[in-house]
């Protein structure tokens, strides 16, 4: 399991403005890195943020919480959540809003793709 830790908020903007007025498909913005988790955030600012992420195999994020909801949807493959006491399965196409400051986790059954979007409040 990965500790989930928020981006540096002024590291890597250049990468993210190249994105801006180009069609992209999010599940190509991060490939699967063997045994480990993988990220990129495409939007930072004081409104919110949203970071593709890629999982290997039995790869997740430990249980967290954060202090705004956050919205996943996963892109590609199969994974796990856990969401104040739940435990549910998700796979492409779906979408949890897990609420703010409620502790969650997820954890990859196959290897998966997902975006992460927080709104500050």
């Amino acid at each position: 399991m990965v500790e989930f830790k928020l981006e540096n908020p002024d590291k890597h903007d250049k990468k993210r403005e190249e994105l801006k007025g180009k069609i992209i498909t999010l599940p190509e913005l991060v490939d699967y890195a063997e045994g480990t988790v993988a990220s990129r955030m495409i939007i930072n600012n004081k409104a919110g943020s949203i970071t593709v992420f890629s999982f290997d195999e039995n790869e997740g994020l430990s249980e967290h919480t954060a202090p705004y909801d956050a919205v996943v949807t996963i892109l590609e493959g199969e994974c796990e959540v856990w969401v104040a006491g739940a435990t549910l399965q998700m796979k492409a196409g779906q979408t949890i809003i897990f609420p703010a400051n409620a502790p969650h986790a997820l954890s990859a059954i196959t290897k998966f793709k997902m975006t992460l979007t927080m709104i500050r409040g």
